[in-house]
């Protein structure tokens, strides 16, 4: 081959050639585009998961045209960009040559509670019922809705006990924007003392002595793990800064929604327990991380950070609020922490603990929004809001998102010695026509517990002799007109499709175990072999907690498989 000194071009020896480089061309229109979206906004790579929200928010999805010129506006390769973009549900990828998904689209939660209430035959309804042209009727996964079950998402737009009737209307109505609850603002929350104690800290604060007030009140991290709260201050502490702060809104587990009911209603009792966690660490900066399917939630913290930057609370930019693209996996912290950097939501190797090496590899204090809820009570309080609470030997209190086949869903509050007795009590009791056969003591991860199992505590370590845990104190309520056996197939469903692949044991045991439990007769022998495999090689958290359900449906519910 040789290089024509007139055109610049190589050309083989026929005097045929390449006129572009290899790859997807870079389109102008497209690179206009995306400049005009992100302004003067700063390209940074941390930065690129919250640039592809725009693009799709702006366009109904993500052109091949768009994901190049977003990688030459970032100086990314299209790799880096497209295999962000593909990982995370929320996305459209769009080639060329494929049809980009209709104006409208409506995600159907199939978790255990929606599924419990219906959200198959609502699906198909609303296929058979809307005009695919114009409206995508898609599965999802938990979106923290399970009290309002069956629940879907008319693009933001949430609808509650969801009907084809509902539905309508609000495709009718152009209704597909998030709806703002009401709910505590500054100056209401201020009137009440809020925020007082954040600036006598500030002022003359002892950071040790509020981490030893707080492990006095036995508070423990309340996002599944249960490691000692005022520990991690410590870790954090003890390291050279800068240090950052993250917080972990994405409240995956099915049957979990705790932390948006409390979002929803009193936003600054967090955000002042996140300020005094981060003035007790010195963090250089907070990354407030939320999932995707809490608009409303992201709306109000959106508008409420602004008024704290205008009181003077914080400083502008202080709490950087992230958003997430539907993955359960960034409910891991140290998958949470790659998706803030702007990557994909791998879980990483440990150690290096996030403690050390966390948000670009500098010291991060991670907490979940109701552990932060508590912080700032027991501040405000004192340990005794929690120490002195007691019941069955335990001691302090719980939130217990409470689904499934009971009278009054919800979020309760109650002693953390509280049994399954308890907390079905508090919902109300059992719906009409249906007798108590099984629960979910915290979301999937936990598998199933028998009726007959009523008077264990559920709290942190009592359900350990039985093969389980409480996790994020998700319950879900099954009766004898449901199957074990179908809902542990639901929960291997769900982890099969939110593994997020970097592992083979996750990867391809939760897809094994989805296909013998189709099977008639479940092969006891090989799925016991599948989930040690699974629970002794998986790296994170996803794959050693989803054979819980296979285990349990075997141990507590053996007619059935």
């Amino acid at each position: 081959m040789a290089l024509d000194q007139d055109k610049g071009v190589w050309k083989s020896g026929k005097g045929k050639g390449r006129r572009t480089p290899k790859g997807r061309q870079l389109d102008d229109l497209a690179w206009d585009q995306i400049r005009d979206l992100l302004g003067d906004r700063a390209r940074q790579r941390d930065m690129l998961i919250e640039y592809l929200h725009l693009v799709q928010d702006a366009y109904g999805c993500l052109s091949a045209a768009h994901l190049r010129a977003l990688a030459e506006e970032m100086r990314l390769s299209q790799t880096e960009v497209y295999e962000v973009a593909t990982f995370y549900a929320h996305f459209d990828v769009v080639k060329e040559g494929e049809t980009p998904p209709p104006a409208l689209t409506i995600r159907i939660c199939e978790s255990l509670s929606c599924e419990l209430a219906g959200a198959q035959a609502l699906k198909q309804a609303l296929i058979d019922d809307l005009p695919a042209d114009r409206v995508r009727v898609v599965r999802a996964p938990c979106m923290g809705r399970c009290d309002t079950a069956p629940a879907l998402h008319l693009g933001h737009h949430a609808i509650d006990n969801a009907t084809v009737t509902k539905v309508r209307a609000a495709i009718d109505a152009g209704h597909t924007h998030a709806e703002i609850p009401a709910y505590e603002g500054l100056e209401a929350y201020q009137d009440a003392g809020g925020y007082d104690t954040l600036r006598t800290l500030r002022s003359d604060g002892d950071w040790e002595a509020v981490q030893a007030q707080v492990a006095e009140s036995g508070l423990r991290g309340l996002g599944g793990a249960g490691f000692p709260s005022g520990k991690k201050w410590g870790f954090v502490r003890a390291e050279a800064g800068p240090r950052y702060m993250a917080v972990n809104g994405d409240e995956g587990e099915p049957g979990t929604f705790k932390d948006r009911w409390y979002l929803e209603r009193t936003p600054h009792l967090f955000l002042e327990g996140m300020l005094i966690a981060a003035w007790a660490v010195a963090a250089d900066r907070i990354y407030l991380y939320m999932r995707d399917e809490y608009p409303a939630a992201i709306a109000i913290l959106r508008d409420e950070l602004a008024r704290l930057e205008q009181a003077g609370i914080i400083a502008p930019g202080y709490v950087d609020l992230r958003r997430g693209a539907g993955s359960y996996i960034c409910g891991e912290e140290s998958a949470m922490i790659e998706s803030i950097e702007g990557k994909r939501g791998i879980p990483r190797h440990r150690p290096p603990y996030v403690a050390q090496r966390g948000i670009f590899d500098r010291p991060t204090l991670v907490h979940n929004v109701e552990t932060l809820i508590w912080v700032a009570r027991v501040c405000r309080e004192g340990p005794q809001v929690l120490s002195a609470v007691e019941k069955n030997g335990r001691r302090g209190l719980r939130n217990y998102s409470v689904s499934g086949r009971v009278r009054v869903p919800g979020v309760y509050l109650l002693p953390a010695g509280s049994t399954i007795t308890d907390v079905i009590a508090a919902a109300g009791g059992m719906c009409a026509g249906h007798r108590f056969m099984a629960y979910q003591p915290g979301g999937p991860s936990s598998g199933l517990l028998p009726a007959r199992i009523d008077d264990v505590p559920l709290d942190f370590d009592t359900l350990a002799p039985y093969g389980t845990f409480i996790g994020s104190a998700a319950v879900v309520v099954l009766s004898d007109q449901d199957s074990a056996r179908a809902a542990a197939l639901n929960m291997l469903a769900f982890f099969a499709d939110e593994s997020c692949g970097q592992c083979t044991p996750c990867r391809v045991g939760c897809e094994k175990a989805v296909k013998l439990m189709q099977a008639d007769r479940w092969d006891q022998d090989l799925l016991e072999d599948l989930s040690q495999v699974m629970v002794d090689a998986s790296i994170c958290g996803l794959g050693q907690a989803a054979p819980n359900a296979i285990r349990s449906t075997i141990k507590f519910f053996p007619d059935e498989v």
